[in-house]
């Protein structure tokens, strides 16, 4: 299977104690969600409206916010959904 260059293996915070053995087996696989599903992306207007009026206030022309939501894989099981319902301005 093709693995673009830019996909990064995955990456586990440092611990005393590890619960499996870190050394990589088998052959590498991609585990991009798009591989097997047909990703969708709902948004709430009030969290867009939020999100919109925050950057119009702010002075900087860049700023970190968090846009929070649920993944769901749908009904049929062929695709994904991504609902962002929540807006959060986070801290400087």
């Amino acid at each position: 299977r093709f693995v673009p260059k830019r996909m990064v293996p995955f990456s586990f915070p440092l611990s005393k104690c590890a619960l499996w053995d870190p050394v990589p087996m088998g052959d590498v696989i991609g585990a991009h969600v798009t591989y097997y599903r047909n990703p969708r992306i709902s948004l709430v207007e009030k969290t867009l409206r939020l999100a919109y009026r925050h950057a119009k206030q702010n002075e900087k022309k860049s700023f970190s916010c968090f846009l929070l939501g649920t993944l769901a894989v749908d009904g049929d099981g062929e695709g994904v959904t991504l609902t962002i319902d929540r807006f959060d301005p986070g801290r400087e």
